[in-house]
């Protein structure tokens, strides 16, 4: 069979790839979520069981998302469907691809608001607006933020034009030249704040809260956490990875790739708890405070400390860096389908895809003012759409994705394009995909499902 080409460009080299992949795993789920989440559940202890999740789990899916990708060098819509066909299946299949592409708007549309209080954390700790404050004045700031829709609107929108800006540049002009700057600027302003953080007094307990090896706290629902953050720490089910790996070079290792997005997106993971948990115990705060921490807790800490203005900007960048890079990608896969569909220019695709979208997170970051009493289910819309893509629409995409190309795509077409040196790897690697992966992702679906409706 004559190799596809896509349509919309291909990656410069694998690391490019790898960097892009990385910057839609890495989002502010690592920079808060996993470093506490580890802290809690045993430190260390925790640490392994997450890399073993990672191992049976997050990698045999993203491996079967970029092969897909690759194999259909499309849109996940278009991808799904003649891949399907190609296996001798139905193209109805692409149902999957359209879940993980409406996930992906779904989630920017909430994601975009978030990220512009980010924006506005980064303004306000250049300017000094957090010198000096306290906890009290600090809750008043972000309370006051998300009271004051005029405000949230300004910072949403610079947001959804930042990543529309990007995506029109199409494969080469837009997503590379964002990553090949974004993702390096990431990792410098990490390292510069690890040093920032190594001089603290708190440094060692946070080491200690981070690393200390726990098994004692170690329970079921640690293994449930760590299984359930190794599937969403890696942008799976949502379209995202699928895209990205119909851009990458055909004689690419998937396999080695994955493996290195999945040690960075981890090391970019533990190293943000690095940065956050010694200022927080140098400043005597909780670290259990969920978002909480980034918006409230860690402006006092900065505006107490020594060049912390300096320092909470900087912190503060590489978080909104974060973001942009997860946001990019979220928001590809459907710009990808209408120039497919519609053989539209990038520039009409991505003005219609933000104009719909900035519409939904007008609709979302009213949830905090002026729509505060719509409810969908008993959900604000902000709640709703968090739901509806994390619990439902991102498990099953990825549950689907390991059923397809565990037990529909012929063997013969994952063998081509994993291209492994091993069969004993390759046979590993189709084990996990067909009997371990869906069990375990059909686990959290079902767990987080039941405590959410609880």
């Amino acid at each position: 069979m004559q190799e596809k080409k896509s349509i919309h460009g291909a990656w410069a080299s694998r690391w490019i790839f790898i960097l892009a992949a990385t910057g839609s795993a890495v989002g502010l789920g690592n920079i808060w979520k996993f470093p506490y989440i580890t802290g809690e559940n045993g430190g260390g202890a925790f640490v392994l069981v997450y890399l073993f999740c990672i191992l049976l789990v997050g990698v045999p899916i993203m491996m079967a998302e970029v092969l897909i990708g690759r194999r259909g060098r499309q849109s996940p819509i278009n991808a799904m469907k003649d891949v399907a066909r190609e296996s001798g299946h139905s193209g109805k299949w692409s149902f999957v691809g359209w879940m993980g592409v409406l996930a992906g708007f779904m989630i920017f549309s909430f994601y975009s608001v978030v990220a512009g209080w980010v924006l506005y954390y980064i303004a306000g700790m250049g300017v000094g607006d957090f010198i000096a404050i306290g906890s009290e004045d600090a809750g008043n700031v972000f309370n006051g933020l998300l009271a004051d829709t005029q405000t949230l609107l300004i910072w949403h929108s610079i947001f959804v034009v930042m990543v529309m800006l990007v995506i029109v540049g199409g494969v080469k002009k837009g997503l590379e030249n964002a990553v090949k700057f974004l993702m390096p600027a990431l990792f410098v302003l990490l390292l510069v704040m690890l040093g920032y953080s190594m001089q603290t007094e708190g440094f060692a307990k946070g080491w200690s809260f981070l690393f200390h090896f726990d098994v004692s706290k170690l329970k079921w629902d640690s293994v449930l956490e760590a299984l359930g953050h190794a599937f969403f720490t890696l942008s799976l089910g949502m379209g995202a990875i699928m895209a990205y790996g119909s851009y990458m070079p055909k004689k690419t290792s998937i396999g080695g790739s994955v493996i290195w997005i999945a040690i960075m997106d981890t090391l970019v993971a533990l190293i943000a708890g690095l940065v956050i948990f010694p200022i927080v115990f140098t400043n005597g705060m909780d670290p259990g405070a969920g978002p909480g921490l980034m918006f409230v807790t860690l402006p006092v800490a900065f505006g107490q400390m020594p060049g912390g203005q300096i320092f909470g900007f900087v912190f503060f960048l590489l978080v909104g860096i974060a973001a942009w890079t997860s946001a990019i990608s979220l928001m590809e896969p459907a710009a990808a389908w209408l120039v497919e569909k519609f053989g539209w220019h990038r520039i009409p695709a991505c003005t219609v895809l933000g104009v719909i979208v900035w519409a939904l997170g007008v609709a979302a970051l009213g949830s905090f003012n002026f729509m505060s009493d719509v409810t969908i289910a008993g959900f604000n819309v902000f709640d709703f759409l968090d739901f509806m893509t994390a619990n439902v629409m991102l498990p099953l995409g990825g549950l689907f994705i390991a059923i397809f190309a565990g037990w529909f795509m012929k063997r013969k077409m994952a063998e081509n394009e994993l291209a492994m040196s091993s069969p004993l790897l390759f046979n590993a690697w189709y084990i996990a995909l067909r009997f371990i992966a869906p069990v375990a992702v059909a686990t959290i679906f079902v767990i987080n499902l039941v405590e959410k409706l609880k």
